[in-house]
């Protein structure tokens, strides 16, 4: 579903080149849930935008669905987005003076001909799915972060993506929502069949739900590991991997708790 042929991504700062990605190469299968890990500024959300086509690569090329979506022009590549993918984003992104069900409809309005009976009824369906029936005239200050979290989730369901994009889903949650937002994920995964790939720093959420994991070295910005996490903190002859997956032990052996 996704390839990275050599990947590089550069900026210009300050009138120096600043490296952002390094010769990344990966593939991503149909109906795959990806993690996207490492230290923060190893390139993440970089990657992450790539592949859904919101930045273009400085060198090599992307690839979705066999579409060499980096040579694509612009119009081309909104037409990807809308019809491909949708994003999840850290802070939800949800317009504060829209309801819920307003929120989600928000780009059925926009970019489909559907009436607002049809609308109405795959909101309402959408809404359904993340748990939220009964809350679709709430407004986003009136639930909680866990709550606002699943609503972005039903909008960027709302055209039906192949490909959905998680940039720090449990970020800001407590425990217990987070722990409720990934199973969320594993049911919409089952239920829809769509790859899924996600940026996180958080273990229990990248053993609960990632088939396949990305980690990107934060001096380098390469991909230093590739492969299934568990098998990674297990068997990864890289000590920065082994350690960035085992922290969750060594920090309760260290504070005298079980592991």
């Amino acid at each position: 579903m996704i390839r990275l042929i050599d990947v590089q991504k550069s900026y210009t700062q300050g009138g120096a080149e600043v490296t952002a990605l390094s010769g990344v190469s990966l593939h991503i299968a149909r109906g795959e849930f990806a993690a996207v890990m490492g230290p923060s500024g190893s390139g993440k959300s970089t990657l992450l935008h790539l592949i859904g086509g919101l930045d273009r690569p400085s060198a090599g090329d992307v690839v979705v669905d066999g579409k060499v979506i980096s040579q694509m022009d612009d119009d081309a590549v909104t037409l990807f987005r809308r019809e491909k993918v949708g994003f999840i984003f850290q802070f939800f992104n949800l317009l504060p003076t829209l309801t819920g069900i307003e929120n989600v409809a928000l780009p059925l309005e926009t970019f489909t001909t559907l009436s607002a009976p049809q609308i109405g009824e795959i909101v309402s369906l959408k809404l359904a799915l993340v748990g939220l029936a009964g809350f679709e005239d709430f407004y986003p200050s009136e639930v909680s972060g866990g709550m606002m979290k699943r609503a972005g989730v039903a909008r960027a369901m709302a055209l039906d993506p192949d490909i959905l994009f998680f940039d720090e889903p449990s970020a800001g949650l407590d425990p217990i929502s987070s722990r409720r937002l990934d199973d969320l994920i594993l049911e919409l995964r089952a239920s829809l069949g769509a790859t899924m790939v996600v940026v996180t720093h958080e273990l229990p959420s990248i053993f609960a739900i990632a088939d396949n994991s990305v980690f990107l070295d934060g001096e380098t910005r390469t991909m230093i590991a590739y492969g299934n996490p568990r098998t990674l903190r297990d068997e990864s002859p890289n000590p920065t991997v082994r350690t960035f997956l085992r922290r969750g032990a060594v920090d309760a052996a260290a504070g005298g708790a079980a592991v």
